[in-house]
């Protein structure tokens, strides 16, 4: 039996256990454990809320970042901490200013001040214990969970604070082949006593026996906190024991009913995004796909791995939010880009290779003043091609609209508007008519120099060719072949040719 002082301690912790939260997690290592809670709160509010379960703000350093990764990874926001007593000592001097760290996936960790009084995305905790336990043996492919009295969850870790419980479950089973809790650096199997957690049953305790027992109609499963339908009530004829496990048996004429399959003759779950599964232990809703059950309603979450900052539930639908300074991307809901709601903002700045970059939101330049780098808006309309009519400027953007009796086309052009009765519909034309003020591409008088150009280049091109011709014909009439006058040759191209011609010819 467990001694009465240290019963008393165990109840202390595990009651806190059930009341908390789980949707933390943090780290342990030796005799201390840190973690991570993403609950929003001010300053002085998360660090009463580190001292409930008797631990403090996590204390950064240098040496500390190491942990601080391990335990922030895949997360963003900013949290709470403090830096070796700086918040302390500044709400003594009266300054409103307390540490805090920004956590962006990809980022290198950048400690910042901000006002005490303003709501974090969180804070971080560290807490010290003594009697640690060791990890849990299991065999048999079995895996191990484990929650802290702190009330967080605790992942790759080698010690663990007294009052952890570890469940420990095969992949695929529907029920947990045990459950322990840490106590005096080992672990005690649930059952345990009663008045703490009733035992760890699922149903109820008795606590002369300290066993755990089920409600009629449910039988206490082979780890003995657990409990299941029992297969009598769904035998059409009778039940027998076989081996380990109840079987329905038939009558003489071959008859049987071994279960009533309630899935198909009558779907129980009607939650939304939920689907009923047969076991042999009854029906059961589980949630479909990659939906998961969060507080009785079946959520998908998976966005949230690739959310670029955090994630939030909102009305049952995971979706990514951003940082204040930012804003959800308009092509990827995933990510986050800068957002300025004001003329003039501080740029966001990197050092990479010893040299600053800064980053402007789109529709705002880069500026520095007084050695701040600043991004201010870009006044758009100051170009008036932007508009064919009104150009109205706003904080990243502009917008256009158009004179009475137009409609804007395509964002920036202005159409005339057909009157009723133009038509037999009676329709509005939304395209641009000769009538519509369009910007010219170019300048009138440049198109009327243009053209005047181009016509008295074809004009003396056209003169030059003429004279040229006539003078060819000129030449060609006056041209005649002197050579060809002479009378013999004349008869050797006109007469036949034949050999003794040819001889005659020589002679002579």
């Amino acid at each position: 039996m467990v001694p009465t002082t240290s019963a008393l301690i165990c109840v202390l912790l595990l009651f806190w256990l059930e009341e908390t939260v789980h949707s933390q997690r943090g780290h342990c290592a030796g005799k201390t454990c840190h973690a991570v809670f993403q609950e929003p709160r001010d300053f002085k509010g998360a660090r009463s809320r580190c001292k409930e379960p008797s631990g403090e703000l996590f204390v950064y350093s240098s040496a500390s970042e190491v942990i601080l990764n391990s335990i922030v990874g895949g997360i963003s926001g900013q949290y709470w901490l403090e830096v070796h007593g700086t918040s302390e000592r500044a709400e003594e001097a009266g300054l409103k200013n307390c540490s805090s760290i920004s956590v962006v996936v990809g980022r290198k960790l950048e400690v910042l001040l901000e006002p005490c009084q303003k709501r974090l995305d969180g804070f971080l905790c560290q807490f010290a214990f003594d009697e640690p336990c060791g990890k849990l043996p299991t065999g048999g492919g079995a895996q191990v969970t484990y929650d802290t009295y702190m009330g967080f969850k605790v992942k790759n870790s080698e010690t663990f604070p007294p009052g952890t419980i570890a469940v420990a479950e095969k992949v695929g089973s529907i029920f947990p082949d045990s459950k322990y809790v840490c106590f005096s650096s080992g672990w005690l199997k649930a059952p345990w006593n009663c008045e703490v957690m009733m035992g760890g049953c699922d149903h109820n305790c008795n606590s002369t026996t300290r066993s755990c027992i089920c409600p009629a109609g449910q039988s206490l499963n082979s780890n003995n906190i657990t409990c299941t339908k029992d297969p009598d009530t769904e035998c059409e004829h009778e039940c027998q024991k076989e081996g380990g496990t109840q079987v329905c048996k038939c009558d003489k004429d071959g008859r049987s009913r071994v279960a009533v399959d309630e899935c198909t003759e009558e779907n129980p779950c009607t939650g939304e995004n939920k689907e009923c599964e047969d076991t042999q232990e009854g029906f059961r809703c589980r949630c479909k796909g990659d939906f998961h059950e969060e507080e009785g309603v079946c959520v998908d979450s998976t966005i949230c791995m690739k959310c670029e900052h955090r994630c939030e539930n909102y009305r049952g639908v995971y979706q990514c939010v951003c940082l204040p300074g930012y804003k959800v991307s308009a092509t990827d809901p995933t990510k986050c880009e800068q957002h300025c709601t004001e003329r003039a903002c501080l740029a966001k700045c990197i050092t990479n290779d010893g040299k600053i970059q800064c980053s402007c939101p789109l529709g705002y330049i880069s500026d520095t003043v007084n050695g701040t780098a600043y991004c201010t808006d870009i006044n758009e309309c100051e170009n008036k091609r932007h508009c064919d009519h009104t150009c109205s400027n706003s904080f990243g953007g502009y917008k256009c609209s158009c004179d009475p009796g137009y409609e804007l086309y395509k964002e920036y052009k202005c159409v005339k508007q057909k009157e009723k009765g133009d038509d037999e519909s009676g329709s509005t034309s939304l395209y641009p008519t000769p009538e519509s003020a369009q910007p010219a591409v170019v300048p009138s008088y440049i198109k009327t120099g243009s053209v005047l150009s181009i016509t008295v280049f074809v004009v003396l091109l056209a003169v030059l060719l003429c004279f040229l011709v006539r003078n060819m014909l000129k030449r060609c009439g006056k041209f005649q072949l002197s050579s060809f006058k002479h009378h013999d040759i004349d008869i050797f191209y006109l007469q036949q040719v034949t050999t003794e011609t040819y001889k005659r010819l020589s002679f002579d």
